[in-house]
């Protein structure tokens, strides 16, 4: 690596804020023996061109020595953000790589059949006359080749020990707070009868009443292996296979793969590495498998990949607890701090707390939640807002109770299908709709009048049901607890301000929220204290569902406004009252054309 190329490598005609000084430190970082350097930038930084950077320091073919690895991979936990990548015309030279399932087949007659199902997936010794042309592999063939490479963590990790994608000299991991949160994620090992291709051929035992529920899930994990082994021996066999049995066939092998890693990680006393067991259902249910502490997962899908990591996030608020959690030396790792850049006025938070959220004052506080947001979408009429619900039970009474208070009509919601179809009618409505959304705190760009203000309707407390979470705080986490709430919240805020002329205003629902920042005021970026330190009471417009709608053609009236006592029981279906999602699907089923759209 030549940290010293750096400030060369930036792909833009000119300097935006704090980069350049940003670059300098990011080089003098590496220049001080650091392996891995953490780059706390905020919103606005341009972490992207950052990464750029970073990557144009790796080594190259033409001065690397044999054994010397060269090159550089970008990779980044959220498909968003590497689809944002591969539409910036800065970035062309990051070559993208996607998973197979991404891809279409060229072959005639193959035109919608994904490349993972094609014929080269069901022919044993099929030669494909056109795989020079496959979109799949002339991607991967270029990717491997050049030397910028991009690619999401989750085939990234997948193609760790690939011949293919190799260790290179320079790894950028973008989002990278929660890569212990996803290295868990990927290694949590579920087994289901979805999820089990021969879950009727073997006996699910009672791991969690056996004397050791580990040792009993190990043994059991190593006969399953040996089934699935042979099942898919058999199916290797076959000269041709149907598309089911494909993905039979490779689901499998991810099986046998995921199976093995977790009796050879347990059985090994140097590994650091934590299991725990759930399995509520008793004997012949599931059975998930999830580990405390992926350092061992990440050392070998992540670590073992690259010379020199850069990793960059806005919220990566303890360097310390961030190596522990991902298995990295804090020797052996600097922090680099980028200054934010927008001014705090235009980024204000607001303190309308209505009470708790937690499930037992749920009942009490949500009325008075519901009665907020109408007031709340008084006082921004003509502007998009955002309700970050937390979960899709709170969405739901949301949405029902301001369908009753009849303002309904500038409301759209999801569903987790409709997720990303919702998300971009949204956008695209030039109405001041208000979109209730669903664990959508990250990886959303809401820059200008896409949303001018938002609600935090929940502290994003990591659910206590969750094994990892119960085990970690059973052993007194209750910081790191803490810090993951944090860290989901000023991800969360950062949604509608998204350059130092934007402006937007955060909303805080959640009693508990004020709790937090006290709680973790010692993980608090100074530039995130700086917004909770000017934290105010704002004077908002009484309860009127009129005033709520005056900036789109609808009205509250009485048929809208429907009382708790009918609610579920009527049907909101006034101007004011029902859905803009609901008005949406209505309008397809009515449509005449609607049996053609597959709607009807």
């Amino acid at each position: 690596m030549k940290p010293a190329r750096i400030v060369e490598e930036f792909p833009a005609p000119e300097f935006r804020a704090q980069q350049k000084q940003a670059l300098r430190d990011i080089q003098s970082a590496f220049e001080a023996d650091n392996d891995v350097v953490l780059v706390r930038a905020p919103t606005g930084s341009g972490k992207s061109l950052l990464a750029r950077s970073i990557m144009g320091c790796a080594r190259s073919k033409q001065t690397a020595k044999p054994a010397q690895a060269t090159g550089a991979y970008y990779t980044t936990p959220q498909v968003s953000q590497l689809d944002d990548v591969a539409a910036d015309p800065l970035l062309d030279d990051l070559n993208i790589i996607r998973g197979k399932n991404n891809y279409s087949c060229l072959l005639p007659g193959e035109h919608d059949t994904p490349v993972d199902q094609a014929p080269c997936a069901r022919e044993s010794g099929f030669d494909c006359s056109i795989k020079h042309r496959c979109p799949y592999f002339s991607d991967r063939s270029i990717a491997s080749a050049q030397p910028h490479a991009a690619m999401t963590l989750a085939y990234f990790m997948q193609t760790a020990g690939s011949d293919v994608f190799g260790k290179r000299d320079v790894v950028v991991i973008d989002e990278a707070h929660g890569l212990a949160e996803w290295a868990e994620m990927y290694a949590t090992i579920e087994l289901s009868p979805d999820r089990v291709p021969v879950w009727d051929e073997v006996g699910v035992p009672a791991v969690a009443a056996a004397d050791d529920p580990l040792d009993r899930t190990v043994r059991f994990a190593e006969t399953l292996a040996g089934v699935c082994s042979r099942a898919k021996d058999e199916l290797t066999a076959q000269p041709e296979l149907s598309a089911e049995e494909v993905a039979r066939r490779d689901r499998l092998g991810e099986l046998i793969s995921d199976l093995n890693w977790f009796v050879d990680d347990y059985r090994d006393p140097e590994s650091p590495t934590t299991w725990v067991v759930d399995q509520p259902g008793g004997e012949g249910t599931a059975i998930t498998i999830k580990p405390l502490d992926p350092a061992r997962y990440l050392q070998h899908t992540v670590w073992d990949r690259g010379d020199n990591f850069a990793l960059l996030s806005a919220t990566i608020l303890n360097k310390e607890a961030f190596c522990r959690g991902v298995g990295l030396d804090p020797d052996r790792v600097a922090l680099v701090d980028v200054d934010h850049t927008f001014p705090v006025e235009n980024r204000p938070l607001y303190d309308v707390t209505q009470g708790k959220m937690t499930y037992e004052y749920r009942d009490e506080t949500l009325p008075k939640l519901a009665r907020l947001l109408v007031r709340l979408m008084a006082e921004h009429p003509d502007e998009k807002g955002l309700i970050h619900a937390h979960s899709y039970a709170i969405a739901k009474d949301l949405a029902d109770r301001l369908a009753e208070f009849g303002v309904g009509s500038r409301i759209r919601t999801h569903t987790a299908d409709s997720r990303d179809d919702e998300l971009g009618v949204w956008k695209a409505s030039d109405d001041p709709e208000v979109f209730i959304a669903v664990k959508m705190e990250e990886a959303l760009d809401l820059e200008g009048d896409l949303a001018r203000w938002q609600v935090l309707c929940k502290v994003p407390y990591l659910n206590t049901n969750d094994s990892r979470v119960a085990r970690r705080l059973e052993d007194g986490q209750w910081a790191w607890y803490h810090r993951a709430a944090l860290r989901t919240v000023i991800q969360a805020c950062g949604r509608v301000v998204r350059a130092p002329d934007d402006y937007g205003a955060t909303y805080l629902a959640d009693s508990s929220l004020l709790d937090l920042f006290d709680r973790a005021a010692a993980d608090m970026p100074p530039w995130f204290r700086q917004q909770v330190d000017r934290c105010s009471e704002p004077t908002l417009p009484a309860f009127d569902p009129d005033a709520a709608l005056a900036g789109i053609d609808a009205t509250a009236d009485d048929r809208g406004r429907q009382s708790a006592v009918t609610r579920g029981q009527t049907d909101a279906t006034a101007s004011g009252g029902r859905s803009r999602t609901d008005a949406d699907a209505a309008q397809r089923d009515d449509h005449p054309l609607s049996d053609v759209w597959g709607d009807g």
